[in-house]
């Protein structure tokens, strides 16, 4: 923080704990004038903080602050207000290309005849690198090491940029690769709670806020920090201290009771909430957790359910601070005096909960008893479609004939694995993964599958002989305590040896299976099955051989390994047999509640903490080998890269944005149905050898063992927009039938990749749509789904319903989001991609204004319907009009030079 407001409202107030004075601003003095906000969401006196410290009379007004207390009494809002968070969190697939925005920012600023240097981070930036890890390496004691050598030379190149970006820019720190998963390193180290800057000579006291360039920042919302994932122009824009315009959301309050019974754990528990709130529709909404269950609810669980939020469709999932929330904060090793100030602020601003406080007014009230929850899966394809583990066999037999395409006649067809003794069938498990932050950061499903490997171990049982099993702690800390429990041996011992302290699995990052067990599976068009312990299972995402993912807790994970299929029921089947030969069943390597706590508590501690995050930027011997370019203010970009290269975005910017104007005679890129993902729309995993990216590669003198991934290339914009819906699962219904990202050039109707085509219309000067279904952008904060379909020449995308981060992101890109009026869809329209399309009245756009548009048919009929502008605030029309919001920052910054 760089400044503060002019305090219109008098809210300043000094705060003292143990001698040292802060400033603060202050909830109750504000209310004096706005009205009482005693029973207002915690998460919105947090909006409501940050309105008051920037308050300036113009970015940030006194009718913002009112316009937040004035949520109450009804709990919604039609008002939009400013928000600047304290901090930014990235990851290296998101961090890489937004560190090429900004060099590219840095030589368009030049190009304006402005200052370079005023392209700098004006608030904390963290990167933390753990996406680029693959598990190359697994079920060997070598893993480790081996897996971090490929990771080194597949991204030194890439590594090397960002250390250039650590000495170029300020208040921007690198967590270099093999620390851990940013969110968990986020929850056990970087995040606060309480955030203190020094302005003007004072020290000043406030909420711990952020944005994350990952979806899953979240996260943190579990220790009562506010924050949520955001695309990564958007993250550049708030970096570079644009306050982002956001409507006051409504705010799901979720009542939690009772206590989780025996068996079931903190996992069973979010995935039923992801159903429950999917259900309920909180896309855009704040979701704020209260009720008893708090008061023996670990912060390690809440940080589990929070982390979820966008697979349950909430901004955020959050948590207020409590006594357990700070006893989390010295078991992590915080500073005591932090701690006590936390505890005092928040006090003081009414935001700690406690059991005597009255609970908040919340627009929407759901309950949920905690013993009600039982042994869960999520599956095949996406999070919310929880089943209980007793029914999960008989779900996935209806799943493989209904939704996986699978003839009846040939559910039990089983084919030879070359070089093996076995044979491989539908709903065999080839991936068993204990992987993501998700459930890593939680020691207690940790523990609880180093148990059950424990007693499965003790009884003579292993992995069946096709499954690949891996273990990827989000943070050294896991290993320290299951050393210290013991329970690394027998993790070990049954395969699940570290492979890496990143998103491996979760992410895609599986790494390739035993070339004979793909054969015997694409060969024979087998449904292979995947059961792994993250938060995602969209089609293709996993592993390019497997169809059917399943999300698991820890525990199941490792006891699927041992069953090896979901076509048997793993709560009565035997999973194995002892060397006596008698069968063992699932319930007896159950570790008991009382097991897992107690291991938990004599092997957790604070030294832990203390020293691995001690040294936490020195990095591995490969990091600091590495070879770094001149701290220069502007990167020498190299024309042979094919990793980094200098993105478009700013050729030829002018000091002032062209006319905003009409969409004529576009055509449709893309029909697609619905819940298409950020994954399909820009995947972050394998690159084929014949994709339009792998033949670019190629191209390029890259091997096909050199590819990387998509996600690693997204620096490069060559390989990321050929890589634009090329995911192997996406299906464009302009071509029945065909899976992969295919489209039809019109009017001749040559069949080619999306990219060709879309290259095509572009040297022709065709416009560009993409029709959609629901919650179209769903997924992952891929701020690549939005640059990838802006580069391609789309002007606009018409869905049923967009999620929220993209419809944001496609905004900053500068492309127009529009949904269909309730009942009126593609498929209604009965539309088939042979149709052009002309949008009106769109140079004089204002938010949520009705679109005319125009679809002619092939045989010259027309129908004019009107479509809802999803641009929401005026900064977006600014947005927009500027061709999104780097131009606009950009433009800005020559300005006030």
């Amino acid at each position: 923080m760089r400044a503060v407001g002019r305090d219109s409202l008098g809210a300043l107030r000094d705060l003292k704990v143990d001698g040292r004075r802060y400033r603060m601003f202050s909830l109750s003095e504000a209310s004096k004038r706005l009205g009482d906000v005693t029973r207002l969401p915690v998460s919105l006196k947090v909006l409501l903080e940050n309105v008051l410290r920037f308050e300036d009379g113009t970015s940030y007004r006194p009718e913002d602050a009112q316009a937040i207390v004035d949520w109450l009494p009804q709990g919604h809002s039609t008002q939009e207000v400013p928000f600047k968070p304290a901090r930014i969190l990235m990851q290296d697939f998101t961090g890489v290309p937004a560190v090429v925005d900004l060099a590219a920012m840095r030589d368009g600023i030049i190009d304006l005849g402005g200052d370079p240097e005023r392209v700098n981070p004006l608030v904390p930036v963290d990167l933390v690198i753990d996406h680029s890890v693959m598990v190359d390496v697994a079920g060997t004691k070598d893993a480790l090491e081996r897996n971090v050598e490929i990771e080194f030379e597949r991204n030194g190149e890439r590594y090397a940029f960002l250390r250039w970006g650590q000495g170029a820019f300020e208040n921007f720190r690198v967590v270099p690769p093999g620390a851990g998963i940013c969110h968990q390193v986020n929850l056990e180290y970087l995040a606060q709670a309480v955030w203190t800057a020094h302005v003007g000579g004072h020290d000043y006291a406030y909420p711990d806020t952020l944005y994350g360039t990952d979806s899953h920042t979240t996260m943190v919302n579990g220790m009562g920090v506010l924050g949520w994932g955001v695309g990564g122009i958007e993250a550049e824009a708030a970096m570079l201290g644009q306050p982002i315009a956001m409507l006051i959301p409504d705010v799901i309050g979720v009542r939690l009771e009772g206590k989780l019974p025996e068996g079931a754990t903190a996992t069973d528990l979010v995935l039923t909430i992801t159903q429950m709130l999917r259900a309920e529709g909180v896309v855009g909404k704040f979701v704020e957790f209260f009720g008893p269950a708090l008061d023996h609810l670990p912060v390690a669980d809440r940080a589990t359910i929070a982390n979820m939020a966008p697979e349950y469709g909430a901004t955020c999932g959050f948590f207020p601070v409590d006594q357990l929330t700070l006893n989390y904060l010295h078991q992590t090793g915080r500073d005591e005096h932090r701690i006590r100030l936390t505890e005092a602020y928040l006090r003081a601003q009414g935001m700690f909960r406690t059991a005597e406080a009255p609970e908040p007014v919340f627009s929407k009230v759901l309950s949920l008893d905690l013993s009600s929850i039982v042994p869960s899966l999520a599956g095949p394809k996406r999070p919310q479609d929880r089943v209980a583990l007793t029914d999960a066999t008989t779900a996935f037999e209806r799943a493989l004939t209904d939704g996986l395409g699978v003839k009846p006649e040939d559910k039990d067809k089983r084919a030879a694995v070359a070089g093996t003794d076995y044979q491989i069938g539908h709903g065999d498990v080839v991936i068993a993964a204990i992987t993501s932050c998700t459930n890593t950061s939680n020691p207690a499903v940790l523990v609880a599958a180093g148990l059950v490997a424990r007693k499965a171990r003790a009884l003579g049982l292993k992995p069946k002989p096709w499954v690949k099993t891996s273990l990827a702690p989000g943070s050294q800390v896991v290993t320290d305590y299951l050393d210290r429990a013991g329970l690394s041996a027998d993790l070990d011992a049954l395969g699940f040896e570290t492979v890496g302290y990143g998103c491996t699995t979760c992410i895609g990052n599986s790494g390739p299976l035993p070339q004979p067990l793909v054969d015997a599976i694409e060969g024979n068009s087998l449904v292979a099955t995947s059961v792994l312990s993250g938060n995602r299972n969209f089609e293709g995402r996993i592993s390019p051989n497997v169809r059917a993912n399943y999300l698991a807790s820890p525990p199941l994970v490792v006891a699927y390994a041992l069953l090896g299929t979901l076509r048997q029921d793993i709560t009565t089947a035997p999973l194995g047999q002892t060397p006596e030969g008698r069968d063992v069943f699932l319930r007896d390597i159950w570790p008991s509640n009382h097991e897992i706590a107690e291991l938990v508590g004599s092997s957790l501690t604070r030294e832990s903490f203390l020293e691995r995050y001690g040294n936490i930027t020195r990095g591995t011997k490969q990091w600091q080998a590495l070879a770094v370019a001149d701290e220069a203010r502007t990167f020498d970009w190299s024309p042979n890269s094919t990793y980094i290269q200098k993105p478009p975005y700013f050729d030829g910017l002018t000091k002032e944005p062209g006319e905003t104007g009409d969409i004529e005679n576009a055509r449709i890129l893309a029909l697609l149905g619905d819940n298409i993902t950020t994954d399909h729309i820009s995947p972050a995993g394998a690159i084929k050898p014949s994709s339009p990216a792998g033949e670019y590669l190629s191209e390029h003198q890259v091997a096909v063992k050199d590819f990387n991934s998509y996600g690693s290339r997204r620096g490069n914009d060559r390989v990321m927009v050929r890589g634009t819906f090329a995911n192997i699962r996406i299906r464009n219904e302009m071509l029945p039938g065909v899976e992969g990202g295919m489209s039809k050039h019109l009017p001749d109707g040559q069949v080619a990749s999306i990219y060709d085509v879309a290259h095509r219309y572009q040297e022709e000067g065709v416009p560009l749509v993409v029709i959609g279904g629901r919650e179209y952008g769903m997924g992952s904060s891929r701020d690549w789904a939005a640059k990838g379909t802006r580069l391609l020449g789309v002007k606009a995308v018409i869905a049923e319903s967009f999620e929220r981060i993209h419809r944001s992101n496609l905004v900053g890109m500068g492309v127009l989001p529009l949904t269909f009026p309730e009942g009126v869809n593609r498929q209604t329209l009965k539309l088939n991609g042979t149709e052009t399309i002309t949008l009106s009245g769109l140079e004089k756009i204002t938010p949520r204004m009705s679109v005319p548009v125009t679809i002619e048919r092939i045989n010259g009929d027309r129908e004019t319907l009107h479509l809802i502008c999803r641009i929401d605030t005026l900064d977006e029309v600014a947005y927009y009009r500027h061709g999104g919001i780097l131009p606009y920052v950009l433009r800005g910054m020559t300005k006030t030079d």
